[in-house]
């Protein structure tokens, strides 16, 4: 496993680190800790020592299984968790200093720690990150040694941006992946004059990016990806990366073709993201050990070579930059 530094946090964390949107099992089934377990501890024995995770997550039970198996390990991992999105309605008037500290507050209790190594706001509405009374608040809560760090998780870049105005915002996660490439032609420059650690998310396209899906493939009612395409749920840039089902396939079709194996692109596109020296670590979820061995494999594949960088910008302008660059 190789490490790299977390921004102005000084953490040391693994560049492969592990989501757990879904590590209790697929989405739209019922939680299991003892899958939860087998994954995060595979991902520990294996170098893993960061770990994404938030309230909203199986309705806390990501949170709860995290922090006990965590607890029971012997090495060193830091949990990183967000707060904010259990706020309904999700509007900007919801989050008030005292709803965001009770979030944490419950954090520190479901994940049976002292203090949170990394709070995270939760994809705030926009005009969040123009207040500065929230920002304040886990100043505050550092202060009274609540938390270690905070940072925050967005939508947009325009909201990356804003949020590193604040000089006590160590971290920002944002979805970052061959099919999302905007964050490293405009933000990335900026984190780096500021120190902030950038943690990318959603990195394989909710599995568009694995090569493996078709035009007849199916998703449980359940998955965000049968029902969210549009939007209809949460920001539709959450689901293969606000990219249109179809068009995304045929991308993936181009990209194989660069990469030549089909089970290679996983690895492929994970080596895409981690060649930006400016992220400090890549979080693609795991419903399974499989899948996170998988994961892990991608530093034993031979590095991806320059021509294949400029070969998936080229994918990335034919196909995908005019759908997504002007909205994220």
């Amino acid at each position: 496993m190789n490490y790299r530094k977390l921004g102005k946090t000084n953490l040391n964390i693994s560049e492969i680190s592990l989501g757990t949107w879904q590590v209790g099992g697929k989405w739209g089934s019922d939680f299991s800790f003892s899958n939860a377990e087998k994954i995060i501890n595979t991902a520990i024995d294996n170098g893993i020592n960061f770990i994404d995770t938030a309230d909203v997550y199986s309705d806390r039970l990501s949170e709860k299984a995290v922090g006990e198996i965590v607890r029971a390990s012997s090495e060193e991992v830091f949990i990183a968790t967000k707060c904010g999105r259990q706020l309904n309605p999700h509007v900007n008037a919801s989050y008030t200093t005292a709803a965001l500290r009770k979030f944490v507050e419950d954090s520190l209790s479901n994940l049976g720690v002292d203090r949170i190594d990394l709070i995270q706001l939760h994809c705030p509405p926009t005009e969040v990150y123009s207040r500065p009374e929230i920002f304040g608040l886990f100043d505050d809560l550092t202060t009274e040694g609540k938390i270690r760090n905070y940072g925050v998780s967005v939508e947009k870049v325009e909201e990356a941006l804003k949020a590193i105005e604040f000089e006590g915002v160590s971290t920002v996660q944002l979805i970052f992946n061959m099919f999302r490439q905007k964050p490293s032609e405009i933000f990335f420059e900026e984190a780096k004059k500021k120190n902030v650690g950038l943690i990318a998310r959603v990195p394989l396209a909710s599995g568009l990016l694995t090569g493996k899906f078709t035009k007849t493939t199916t998703f449980n009612k359940e998955d965000h990806r049968f029902f969210n395409r549009d939007g209809a749920a949460f920001d539709k840039g959450e689901t293969f990366s606000g990219i249109d089902y179809n068009l995304g396939l045929q991308a993936v079709e181009e990209l194989k073709i660069i990469f030549n194996e089909d089970e290679s692109l996983v690895h492929k596109a994970l080596q895409w993201i981690l060649s930006f020296n400016e992220i400090s670590c890549v979080i693609p979820g795991a419903s399974s050990v499989e899948q996170l061995v998988s994961n892990l494999n991608t530093s034993s594949i031979s590095p991806i070579s320059d021509t294949q960088l400029a070969q998936t910008k080229s994918i990335y302008d034919k196909y995908i930059k005019a759908e997504v660059q002007d909205l994220w």
